[in-house]
C-alpha cells in the first residue's frame, strides 16, 4: 500500500540531497537550512511517536531547528545566483511550447490518479487509503512530470536534480511559507480563535441582520486570508466564528453554498497579500522582477471586483 509517509520520506530525501549539493559548494547557510527542513520530513513520525511516549527531547530539538531556520532566513546568507538571461532565452528558443508539457502533466496526472487509485487494489488490499489519495496522487504526478521533463529536454537525470536544487535555492525560505501558514491556520482553529471572532463580531454588528453577518463573514475571510496567506487556513476560523453559529444555525444559510462561495471569497484576499508567497512572491523571484509586489499591484482591481460579486452571489444564493 502507498502511504502518505512515503511521500514525506521522498521529500525529505530530496531536501537532504539539496543540502549535500550546497555543502559540496561550501554554501553553509543554505545547506544547514535544507538539512533542518529535511529532518522534519524524514523523522516526523519518530518525533510524533516520541511525543506520544512523553519523551520531549526530539520535539525540543525540532523546536530549536525551527528557531535556527528563522535565524538563517534573516541572516542574508542564503542568496542563490540565478541563471543568466541568455541561458533562459536559448533554452526557450530550443524547446518552444514543449516547455509547458511537464507543468501541464502535474494537474492532468493528479486528476487521473485521484480518480483511479481508490479503485485499485493488490490481493484485496487497496493501494491507497481514500483519505490520502489526493496527496499521494499529487506526489506521483510530480514524479511523472519530472520524468516527462527529462524526456522533453533530453537532459540527464542528474541535471534535473541539479536544476531542481537551483530552483529551490532561488526560492529559499519563501518555499516554506505556504506550509507554515497552513499550520498556523490549524493552530488558530485549535486554540479557539473562532470563538474569539464570534464574540467580537457579536459585539460589533447586529447579529439578527443576516446581511450584516454575511458581509462580516466575507470580509473576515478576506482579512484572515491576507494574514495567513491561505484561504484554507482562514476557512475553519471564519466558519467556526461566523459561518456556522450565525449564518447557518441562526439564519438558515445553506452550508454547501456558503462554504464554496466563502472559499472563493477568501481567494480574493490571496490576490492582495504577500503572505501568499507561492502565488504573489515566488513569481516575482523566478521572473526576477524589480518590484517584488508587482503581481499584487496587477491583481488588486480584480480582487475587489470579485469580492463584490461574491458577496452579491452569497446574498442571493445562501438563504434560498
Amino acid at each position: 500500500m502507498l502511504h502518505l509517509e512515503y511521500v514525506y520520506w521522498l521529500m525529505g530525501a530530496w531536501l537532504a540531497l539539496c543540502a549535500l549539493y550546497n555543502l559540496r559548494e561550501r554554501r553553509w547557510a543554505m545547506a544547514a537550512f535544507w538539512a533542518v527542513v529535511g529532518c522534519a520530513f524524514l523523522f516526523g513520525d519518530a518525533i510524533k511517536a516520541a511525543g506520544a511516549a512523553h519523551t520531549r527531547w526530539p520535539a525540543q530539538l525540532m523546536g530549536l531547528g525551527v528557531i535556527a531556520l528563522g535565524l538563517l532566513a534573516v541572516s542574508g546568507t542564503m542568496q542563490m545566483p540565478s541563471s543568466t538571461e541568455g541561458e533562459r532565452r536559448d533554452s526557450a528558443a530550443r524547446l518552444g511550447n514543449r516547455l509547458f508539457l511537464p507543468a501541464l502533466t502535474i494537474p492532468f496526472a493528479t486528476v487521473a490518479l485521484v480518480l483511479a487509485l481508490p479503485h485499485l487494489s493488490w490481493r484485496g488490499v487497496a493501494l491507497v487509503e481514500a483519505s490520502q489519495a489526493t496527496l499521494v496522487s499529487l506526489a506521483l504526478a510530480c514524479v511523472i512530470a519530472a520524468l516527462v521533463a527529462v524526456y522533453t529536454t533530453r537532459a540527464p537525470a542528474t541535471q534535473a536534480l541539479a536544476e531542481g536544487r537551483r530552483l529551490l535555492d532561488t526560492l529559499g525560505c519563501v518555499a516554506l511559507l505556504p506550509m507554515v501558514l497552513a499550520t498556523l491556520g490549524g493552530v488558530f482553529a485549535a486554540t479557539g480563535v473562532g470563538d474569539a471572532v464570534a464574540a467580537i463580531v457579536g459585539a460589533v454588528i447586529p447579529v439578527d441582520n443576516r446581511l450584516a453577518c454575511l458581509v462580516a463573514f466575507a470580509l473576515g475571510m478576506v482579512l484572515f486570508t491576507m494574514i495567513m496567506g491561505n484561504a484554507f487556513a482562514a476557512f475553519p476560523v471564519m466558519m467556526a466564528g461566523i459561518g456556522l453559529p450565525l449564518l447557518v444555525h441562526r439564519h438558515g444559510a445553506a452550508p454547501a453554498v456558503l462554504g464554496s462561495l466563502g472559499m472563493l471569497t477568501g481567494y480574493c484576499g490571496t490576490l492582495l497579500t504577500p503572505m501568499a508567497a507561492n502565488f504573489n512572491i515566488v513569481p516575482t523571484v523566478l521572473l526576477e522582477l524589480r518590484d517584488q509586489y508587482a503581481v499584487i499591484r496587477a491583481q488588486w482591481p480584480t480582487a475587489l471586483v470579485l469580492l463584490v460579486v461574491n458577496v452579491i452571489l452569497m446574498a442571493m444564493l445562501v438563504f434560498r
